[in-house]
Parts: C-alpha cells; structure tokens; sequence
C-alpha cells in the first residue's frame, strides 16, 4: 500500500522552477531518502507535502485520497532542520502545548510524552528551557515532538544534526520501531552514509527534477561497473588476462574489472591456475555519494533553472 503518491508536482517562483515535474511514490513503512545538492527542491517539495506551499501543477494523494492540507496536515510530522521552539518556555509544557495542538487531549498527551522522556532519556529535562538546550538535546526535543500524535507518514530533514553518537543511535533506534509498526518516513539529508544504513528507498533531485529514484540496493546495481576486490597470496609476477583489466595492485590486494563477456569465476580461475592462494574476492559496488556526485555533475539537469517563457 502507498501512503503518499506525488503525481507531476510543479511548483513556480517567479522564473524559477522550484519543483519541475515530479512524481514519486512512498510505501507504507518504508523510510525513503530524498536527496539532493542546496537548491534542488527538496524543501519546496517537502512544503508542498505538509500544505505549507500549495503546487502549481499536479496533486498529492496521501492515503488512497487527494490531500486536504485542513483536514490531513494531523497525519503528517514535520521535524524541519531549523529548530521550530519557543526559547523562553519549559521543555514539559512545550511539548504539551504543542500535542494538544495536534489533537491529544491533555491526559493523553501527558502519558506520551513521559513515555518518550523515559525512552529517550530526557526525563530530568522538564523544567530545563529550550534556550538552556545544547542543540544535540534541542533535536531530541523536536524529534518527540514531531512523533508525540502517532502521524502516519514523518519527515525528518536532517534529524541527526548536532546529536553525539550515542543520541543519534538512539534516534536511529526509534526511526526504526516507528517503521517496522507501520508508520512512513521521508529522511531528507546531505549524509550520504546514514541515507545507505537507514533507507530502503531513494530519490535525487536536483534543479527541481528528479534524476534518480529506486531502492538503495536496486541503485547502486544500476550503477556498479563490474569491479572487484582480489586479495590473496603468492600472485604472479605478471599479471594479464583477457577476462579482465587490472585497476590497481597494491602488495597482496587488487582491483580488477571485469571484460564484458566475463564472469568473476573466469578471474578466480585465473589466479589460482597462476599459483595465488585466494584471501577474499569480492564486487565493489559505488557508494551513494559516487553515485550522487557523477549524476550531479555530470548530467544536464546540473545547470541552472532556465527562464519559464511569460
């Protein structure tokens, strides 16, 4: 089942193109990656989704219906990168003032949130204000906050901004539950590394236009170029085969790729009919910043907006 489906969302600022035509789909319980360089569209696709922005062109189907930013803004959370916080106000009565905004009634909301100080161990925080907050314990605050109402589908922009290892696993603890009971999340960041550990889907855009979009396994298959690690000993002094090309040798470890028409046994057959004794051997696939950093650069959608005609 999809939660959110984007259908051809266009969105205008005077002769930009914010966001150019695009489409995308978010399954129920999934966390999905929206990547993209400064000035990609990412925000502006991401206020169209919270009904902040209304767009141009193209619809918003959030749960099988067209979305009533009035009515269907309850079943949304939005943790922005900006801290969104009253500084003078008490933690506690923050966090339940803004539930009962989302709909809790008081009891509920305080049974919650005293759930989630204990989960996230912010428990002796209550009576602390938000402007004595490390900004670390200002994006626990926030991240409670912004999944305090139970919302069917969260957007996280940068969650782990400003959090030391141990709180941002903790963070990455509770994106998890929050997926594996159902709930849909979008993990918009520019760290690569945490988009390849915690998402199982993906889309980039950039200059409003989205250029990629799949599962984070699906795509880095897409983009893999038949490069293998070789480690092993006793290898022979010259090394030459038709199955491959050798990249890189550095004492017992190799880089070779595969010819087209090749196989990796055909370079393990190679090696140990030449003597080596093999170690490990192992396909090297590319990171999702080599993959982000070739289509960035290296694609039309690189240059700058072009005029809207009047």
């Amino acid at each position: 089942m999809n939660i959110l489906e984007l259908q051809n969302l266009k969105k205008y600022f005077a002769t930009q193109k914010a966001v150019d035509d695009i489409s995308m789909t978010l399954e129920q319980g999934s966390i999905f990656g929206l990547l993209g360089p400064n000035g990609a569209g990412k925000t502006t696709l991401i206020r169209m989704i919270t009904g902040i922005f209304y767009p141009d062109a193209g619809n918003i189907i959030l749960k099988g219906k067209k979305f009533d930013p009035e009515n269907d803004v309850k079943h949304i959370g939005y943790m922005p990168e900006e801290r969104g916080l009253y500084k003078k106000m008490k933690i506690g009565e923050q966090a339940l003032y803004l539930a009962q905004l989302k709909g809790l009634s008081k009891a509920e909301a305080m049974h919650k949130i005293k759930d989630w100080f204990k989960r996230l161990e912010m428990e002796s925080w209550w009576n602390k204000k938000v402007e004595d907050l490390s900004k670390g314990m200002g994006q626990k605050l926030q991240f409670v906050i912004t999944v305090l109402h139970e919302p069917d589908l969260i957007i996280l922009d940068e969650p782990f901004s400003g959090l030391d290892p141990i709180n941002a696993n903790l963070i990455k603890d509770e994106i998890y539950r929050l997926a594996q009971n159902g709930t849909s999340i979008i993990f918009s960041t520019h760290r690569m590394e945490q988009v390849e550990e915690i998402c199982d889907h993906i889309a980039l855009v950039n200059k409003g236009k989205k250029i990629l979009d799949g599962t984070v396994h699906g795509v880095k298959q897409d983009f893999k170029e038949n490069l293998f690690s070789l480690q092993a000993e006793n290898l022979p002094a010259v090394i030459s085969s038709p199955a491959f090309d050798l990249i890189k040798a550095d004492k017992e470890h190799l880089t070779v790729k595969i010819n087209n028409g090749h196989k990796p046994n055909d370079v393990l057959s190679y090696f140990m009919n030449n003597g080596a004794g093999i170690i490990s051997f192992k396909e090297m696939l590319p990171s999702l910043n080599d993959i982000f950093i070739k289509l960035v650069e290296g694609t039309p959608t690189a240059r700058q907006f072009e005029n809207i005609p009047a």
